[in-house]
């Protein structure tokens, strides 16, 4: 898919918009727990509305070109139509015909496939039955995470508009959908044999301040008390004046903190402070 640069940009410059960040902060704080893909389908829809959303891990074989396994993580927003075929193939017999698996398979690097609803297999079958798709897909090693966007037939089709904003935005979106399938197989892992005990919500600041600073411990800058509280603030995703108020200071002065520790990790804004979080 191509679409020119100046209409890309033209594009993305519109949709970033304050509460696209307050939703990505939300976002950030979240990975490893239950509310996330609602979070996420949060965010896709400030500016690109999708019906449903589902988040799925593959796991592949290289060596034999085949898919070995699928987990289908969770999913947002509507509940699935009986006709509208799934992202996440789970039996044998669909990863053999389903339309993702080749392109799963082939994936060098992140990449977002874009089926539509009238997409016919090889049988000349209806391959989606009543969505429009659009995935985004990522590699790392033998694993790949699959963030599928539902629309229903009835609705438009996604426009490359949309199409080019959510590829902008996959290069955020993938790597916490990463992180958040790494930290479901250790969950899996550590509930073996346990009460399977949830994590409680109390813990995500917590979280969200560890991941920092262990972000933060290889790189060689200091960041004072006040810059590193803007920080967290916002990553949690609090807006200026909620930071101010808390801090008990001027939204001034908050500005000036988070561009003061913008300028030492190298970063520009709110955006490039999540991109830094998330290693992006």
């Amino acid at each position: 898919m191509q679409v020119s640069t100046m209409n890309r940009h033209a594009y993305i410059e519109g949709a970033e918009k304050s509460h696209l960040y307050v939703e990505l902060g939300r976002l950030i704080s979240s990975v490893g727990h239950e509310n996330f893909l609602t979070n996420m389908h949060q965010l896709i829809e400030t500016t690109v509305p999708v019906s449903r959303l589902e988040l799925s891990e593959w796991t592949v074989d290289d060596t034999q070109s085949n898919v070995l396994d699928v987990q289908l993580l969770g999913c947002a927003g509507q509940e699935k139509n009986p006709q509208m075929q799934s992202v996440c193939p789970t039996t044998a017999i669909q990863r053999n015909d389903h339309p993702l698996v080749k392109r799963v398979l082939e994936v060098d690097d992140a990449l977002l496939i874009h089926l539509g609803a009238r997409m016919k297999d090889e049988k000349g079958n209806n391959c989606l039955g009543t969505s429009h798709q659009c995935s985004l897909i990522s590699r790392k090693a033998n694993r790949r995470c699959v963030i599928s966007l539902h629309r229903p037939q009835g609705n438009r089709d996604f426009s490359l508009q949309e199409l080019s904003f959510l590829k902008y935005l996959s290069e955020t979106l993938l790597p916490l959908a990463e992180r958040h399938a790494h930290f479901n197989r250790q969950a899996s892992v550590k509930t073996l044999g346990t009460s399977g005990i949830h994590v409680l919500n109390a813990a995500e600041q917590t979280q969200l301040q560890r991941d920092f600073d262990e972000r933060l411990s290889p790189c060689d800058v200091t960041l004072s008390v006040r810059e590193k509280e803007v920080c967290l603030g916002l990553l949690a995703g609090g807006t200026v004046p909620e930071i101010a108020e808390k801090l008990r200071v001027k939204n001034s002065s908050i500005e000036t903190y988070l561009k003061r520790a913008a300028a030492k990790l190298g970063v520009s804004g709110r955006h490039g402070l999540a991109k830094w979080m998330i290693g992006s």
